[in-house]
């Protein structure tokens, strides 16, 4: 598992924050314990500590929060013998988390064939549904998609994780591949890793090899381009009121293709950054560009979080649209060169997977 920075200003309160998660005997002490690593996490940015920082201590408290819940739930429930472990997705999966998230997990068990999957997924679900409701609790809503553990759908055995990654990868279509891009960023949170292992295993031998899938991933990739207008800096999408999405149109351009260069290369990380830096040598990529296009990526990161701190701090409800107008000049410079990269990083997808036309 990550662990926390050790080198943070508030270091000594993260430090405790997390001893007393992992002390937790019921649902209501964590999420006051939840509330506080909020808390924290506006003090890191108080203190200009990176987005990067802010982001993975922000996760690394999220994930012990989800474990504790899971340590507490499952003994509650009559589980079977079989091996399991509950799996995180997307931002969290990622270790990239902002004020603004919901749910992504699933959960995967031991099973000897389909007959005793299906036999066992009641028993798992039960226990699921309730961790899933307990973090709701504690300020992470459900997943208005339902790609939660206590869903039926994402719950299942290795076996049958592996045979929705091979019908993704080896008979791929457009729209289904891109509500299915959340589960490449998974990762054991709670349990017997070795599953999630397989799992890893699984995508990496498949994917390198599948040319179809690849392409029609970055072609996905590169679908939605940055807001960037000729006349003026931004343009924004028709309703929005100038306001331009920072995680649809800004960190998701970052996240899409690094996700995209990885699986090709049979690259087991999932976070972002990792992924953009690995695949330097793997996808025998520009090395200056891709650094560019990580610091572009942390760019936009904090300008988003610095946004939804000034929400929060203002009594708003805190989400991923900014009004370029409430940036400095500096920040506001700074966001029109971070999508220009988030730009040529889509120009190398478009070289690399021969998108012509696109």
């Amino acid at each position: 598992m990550n662990a926390i920075p050790s080198l943070l200003p508030l270091a000594d309160e993260v430090d405790d924050l997390a001893r007393r998660t992992d002390a937790a005997t019921d649902v209501g002490t964590l999420a006051e314990l939840a509330s506080e690593a909020r808390g924290l996490a506006i003090g890191l940015i108080d203190q200009d500590a990176g987005a990067g920082i802010v982001t993975h201590a922000l996760s690394a408290l999220n994930d012990r929060l989800t474990r504790r819940l899971v340590a507490l739930v499952a003994p509650r429930h009559r589980l079977p013998a079989a091996g399991w472990c509950w799996l995180t997705m997307g931002s969290e999966g990622r270790g990239e988390q902002t004020f603004v998230t919901d749910q992504d997990n699933g959960l995967v068990f031991s099973a000897a064939d389909h007959a005793e999957a299906r036999m066992l997924r009641p028993l798992f679900l039960a226990m699921a549904r309730e961790v899933n409701n307990a973090l709701d609790a504690c300020g992470f809503p459900l997943c208005k998609g339902g790609i939660m553990a206590g869903n039926e759908q994402w719950c299942l055995s290795v076996e049958e994780w592996q045979r929705h990654f091979s019908a993704w990868i080896l008979t791929p279509e457009p729209q289904a591949l891109l509500n299915a891009t959340i589960f490449f960023d998974f990762r054991a949170q709670h349990g017997d890793e070795s599953l999630a292992l397989a799992l890893r295993q699984h995508l990496q031998r498949l994917a390198p090899q599948a040319a179809g899938f690849l392409h029609m991933m970055a072609a996905n990739a590169v679908a939605v381009e940055p807001p960037l207008g000729r006349l003026r800096d931004f343009v924004s999408e028709e309703g929005q009121q100038g306001r331009v999405d920072l995680k649809k149109h800004g960190s998701r351009l970052f996240v899409d293709a690094a996700r995209v260069f990885a699986l090709s290369a049979g690259i087991a990380s999932v976070a972002t950054v990792p992924r953009l830096r690995e695949s330097v040598l793997a996808v025998r990529l520009n090395g200056q560009d891709m650094a560019a296009a990580v610091l572009a990526f942390r760019h936009l990161q904090r300008i988003r979080l610095l946004d939804q701190h000034r929400k929060l701090a203002a009594g708003q409800v805190p989400d991923n649209l900014l009004d370029p107008d409430t940036l400095n000049a500096l920040d506001r410079r700074i966001l029109v060169e971070s999508l220009k990269q988030a730009r040529r990083l889509q120009h190398a997808l478009q070289q690399t997977f021969r998108l012509e036309g696109l």
